[in-house]
């Protein structure tokens, strides 16, 4: 598969291009994906992150993978690592969006286990996921994915969850 990034058992996670924008309104444009984000995205909106997705490959050398199950082909969600800044730390979060039909079944998990090992490969020491307190189910993904409540803050105006993990073998120093 062309620019494949991760593989997992049942995901191949791969670089994201402007030929992705159909499948991810699939996902931006569903109220209910989208429910803990300000609101959904129009095509202009989508077309705009894939952009901004272009350059965080460009600038850190990863940003978000489009997920893409393998035993069908199928377009699923994404998954990666992206700067973010929360309360004045540049921080590397690990996000995931999948969608609504592929909500429960451990592939956001998968993926984000995956993306996490990516990240310390890639030498960070510490990674984190910021997520709405209301969203119980990327709170579980995060917890599941080794993650736990650092502490709440404030983004962009609004309360978030700062999940965090250190790098294994940094714990013990």
């Amino acid at each position: 598969m062309k620019d494949k990034v991760l593989e997992t058992e049942r995901l191949v996670l791969r670089k994201m291009g402007m030929s992705d924008v159909d499948n991810l309104m699939g996902i931006f444009s569903d109220p209910m994906a989208m429910r803990y984000y300000p609101n959904t995205k129009s095509r202009g909106e989508a077309e705009e992150w894939v952009r901004w997705t272009l350059g965080s490959y460009r600038d850190h050398g990863f940003g978000q993978w489009v997920a893409i199950l393998k035993d069908s082909g199928e377009f699923a969600g994404q998954c990666g690592l992206t700067v973010q800044e929360v309360e004045g730390d540049r921080e590397v979060e690990i996000g995931y969006l999948f969608l609504r039909r592929f909500w429960r079944r451990g592939l956001a998990t998968e993926a984000a286990r995956m993306v996490r090992d990516l990240g310390f490969a890639l030498g960070h020491e510490r990674l984190v996921s910021i997520i709405d307190p209301g969203n119980r189910a990327s709170r579980r993904v995060a917890e599941k994915t080794g993650l736990t409540l650092e502490k709440v803050a404030w983004k962009s105006n609004k309360k978030v969850c700062v999940y965090s993990v250190v790098k294994p073998s940094v714990r013990g120093t």
